[in-house]
């Protein structure tokens, strides 16, 4: 399975999300520092969930950080997140 898709799926399990992208930025980044060529080492998030209400910018990042465990957290290099309550 390929990272974006896992990441997809464990926020989706985690999250009822009224919106949910997750885009493989690694493609920009070629020839980093982080980029192990596997072409899956950058990510950007945007998440819009009910769950994040009332939560700290620190808390939404760390309950992401959270559903994604630290298997898959290991695993990639950048991972930019646009949390929202809604």
């Amino acid at each position: 399975m390929m990272v974006v898709d896992e990441i997809r799926d464990r926020l989706e399990a985690a999250f009822t999300p009224k919106l949910l992208e997750v885009i493989n930025e690694s493609n920009l980044h070629q020839g980093h520092a982080g980029d192990d060529g596997s072409g899956e080492s950058h990510f950007r998030v945007t998440i819009v969930a009910a769950e994040f209400e009332g939560k700290s910018r620190i808390a939404k990042h760390r309950a992401v950080h959270a559903a994604l465990g630290a298997d898959l957290i290991g695993r990639i290099h950048a991972l930019g997140l646009d949390i929202k309550a809604g």
